[in-house]
């Protein structure tokens, strides 16, 4: 297997995070010519305010001194500015709840950072992403509470036969046990929060930067005015925190929002469901006619549901789902095997 692998290099993004520092050791127990890779993110309020980079910077140049190693840092910065904030300040103020950390694998990962990599002699890329590849397809990752599949829904075959993703086939304690066995120093390290490039950082505090308040009334579904809030802009579907509702009757969560008239209405839990939603700029892993049958999941860390997605982008609930959100990724399964997706119109 080292011979095998000998002679093929492979570019490893390393955030500072004990994920892609373990899957660049692994890459090189392999056998594989590796070169570690740390993407320098645009940051909030400059260097000089906000210097989370430059902590996980050491991070990943002390992770790749113990694997052996060498360690490159390409500024993106401006390219995260320009392809993943500008884009998530647009989709907020046009009243939708963007996912950069989908735009983030899009544009910089899996864009950006593969091309440069093939362009400067790389065979191959590889991240810290838990999910599977067999062939140039992607398949859910054994830990299912870790599974990052959900935001790889942009790739296409022809960008993975380049991408390897080495800790799929492991669970997130199993990660931490092969980090400490290697001696790297992150291996306590606790897993990153919040957005891709803004960190640990409160998104409305962050948004009210570029997107200034607009006060309006929050709306009960009955007709009753029952609180204000900032800016329709601010708040997403399903939401229950951070309304201003004076004490009383609840829990409410926002079911509609009227960006023209700045009205937020909010209800019970029950009344944030849909029972079809329309869907746009997909991407196939795998060719599929329309229409199809699959399993779907609207978020994240959302159970994936029974849906069908007719030839014209109609995506059909089985039964209704909460919080289905504009702007968000509707993600499709078979089984564990990750189809593609779309965004929610």
């Amino acid at each position: 297997m080292l011979r095998q692998y000998s002679q093929k290099k492979v570019y490893v993004g390393m955030s500072g995070g004990v994920d892609s520092s373990v899957a660049a050791a692994l890459l090189k127990k392999r056998g594989f010519h590796v070169v570690g890779v740390f993407m320098k993110p645009w940051q909030p309020f400059g260097d000089d305010q906000f210097c989370l980079w430059k902590q996980d910077r050491e991070d990943a140049l002390r992770s790749a001194a113990v694997i052996g190693i060498p360690l490159l840092t390409w500024d993106f910065s401006k390219e995260y500015k320009h392809s993943v904030t500008d884009y998530m300040i647009r989709e907020y103020r046009a009243g939708r709840t963007p996912n950069p950390d989908v735009m983030c694998n899009k544009e910089i990962k899996f864009g950006l950072f593969l091309k440069r990599a093939l362009k400067e002699g790389a065979d191959y890329i590889a991240t810290g992403h838990y999910v599977r590849k067999r062939g140039t397809q992607l398949w859910q990752a054994k830990d299912n509470n870790k599974d990052q599949s959900y935001f790889l829904w942009t790739l296409t075959p022809g960008q993975l036969q380049y991408c390897l993703f080495p800790i799929g086939d492991y669970t997130k304690p199993e990660i931490r046990v092969m980090a400490e066995k290697f001696k790297l120093p992150n291996y306590a390290k606790k897993d990153s929060q919040g957005v891709c490039f803004i960190g640990p950082l409160d998104m409305k505090e962050f948004l009210a930067g570029y997107i200034k308040p607009k006060p309006g009334k929050i709306i009960h579904k009955d007709g009753r005015v029952i609180g204000t809030h900032d800016g329709v802009y601010y708040y997403t579907l399903g939401q229950r925190h951070g309304l201003n509702i004076g004490s009383g009757a609840g829990p409410f969560y926002v079911i509609r929002k009227d960006i023209k008239r700045n009205i937020i209405y909010v209800g019970d839990d029950r009344d944030a469901v849909a029972g079809e939603a329309r869907i746009g700029k997909l991407n196939w892993l795998k060719d599929l006619k329309l229409p199809a049958a699959f399993g779907v999941k609207v978020r994240y860390r959302a159970p994936s549901v029974r849906a069908t997605l007719t030839g014209r982008g109609v995506l059909k609930f089985v039964k209704p789902e909460r919080a289905v959100t504009a702007g968000q990724s509707a993600v499709f399964y078979r089984g564990r095997r990750l189809l593609g997706g779309g965004v929610i119109l």
